[in-house]
């Protein structure tokens, strides 16, 4: 079993800014994505970037949605967001400026703010109105990983971050209609393919909210198996309630309690990406 890092100081205050560490590289980028609201999107940003510090990595969690989930979710207050991604995409401040620890170790955020929510009206005028995010995020930073929690529709906020990264994870409810909604993903990816993005992937479809018991969550499973093949992770998310309860305490579900069911799952799943992520690198070498 994997355990969390033994030095996570919850109950220690910790210092609020990350200027002070060492740019060093450029990251993997990867955008958690659906068109489709209620798929567990920001659950799987939290709990994929936490698993992913677990094991050593230092990630960066880039939230992008005007609601501002994957923030609170991590414990930050929007009373006391100063600097945000809004202003990371209008060139007001850099990546590492904006960025602010989190209380998980490794583990940093650029939060969002209620201006996003006004920002696809201001892009509409703005020169290279795509790239932006693209621009801010291609750079040289002290992260293995930048995780970006895509807004829940198909705006130019979601096509900055579509734009900007290397591969996409899509978290899919097991319901009625998931398979509706992918495909219209599928169509967008092709599209940014196309005209922004050539090297845009789909880096895995991932089962969420999966209830066992449930005739239909099976047969969902089963139907995106056979359309996807391989794209879909094995690791699946399964309905639960400790997942549910660990935002309001601004926890990642790995740190609110590690051992139930939905927190192995998420570990399992930064293990599975990991896997993923240099077959990757071995295919790129290769090239």
């Amino acid at each position: 079993m994997t355990q969390y890092p033994s030095r996570h100081p919850l109950s220690a205050p910790r210092s609020r800014t990350s200027s002070a560490v060492t740019v060093i590289q450029s990251p993997r980028i990867l955008a958690i994505a659906n068109q489709k609201g209620g798929v567990g999107k920001t659950t799987t940003a939290i709990n994929l970037a936490t698993g992913l510090c677990a094991v050593g990595k230092k990630v960066l969690l880039l939230d992008l949605d005007p609601q501002g989930n994957a923030s609170t979710g991590l414990g930050i207050m929007r009373a006391s967001i100063q600097k945000s991604t809004y202003d990371v995409l209008f060139g007001e401040v850099n990546v590492l400026d904006a960025a602010v620890e989190t209380k998980v170790p490794g583990l940093f955020v650029v939060p969002s703010s209620v201006h996003l929510s006004g920002a696809e009206i201001e892009l509409v005028t703005a020169p290279r109105r795509e790239y932006r995010l693209r621009e801010a995020l291609r750079t040289p930073l002290p992260y293995d990983y930048v995780l970006i929690d895509c807004p829940p529709s198909l705006n130019l906020l979601t096509l900055n971050a579509l734009v900007a990264t290397d591969s996409i994870v899509v978290p899919l409810q097991c319901e009625f209609y998931a398979l509706e909604g992918l495909s219209h993903l599928v169509k967008t990816i092709e599209r940014v393919q196309k005209h922004y993005n050539p090297s845009l992937d789909i880096h895995g479809v991932l089962l969420t909210m999966y209830d066992k018991r449930n005739n239909l969550s099976n047969m969902v499973a089963h139907d995106v198996r056979r359309f996807f093949g391989d794209k879909v992770y094995k690791t699946i998310i399964p309905r639960n309630v400790r997942v549910s309860e660990a935002p309001s305490y601004g926890l990642p579900a790995i740190v609110y309690d590690m051992r139930s069911p939905g927190a192995q799952a998420y570990i399992h799943l930064a293990g599975e990406v990991l896997k993923r992520e240099r077959q990757i690198l071995r295919q790129v070498d290769v090239a």
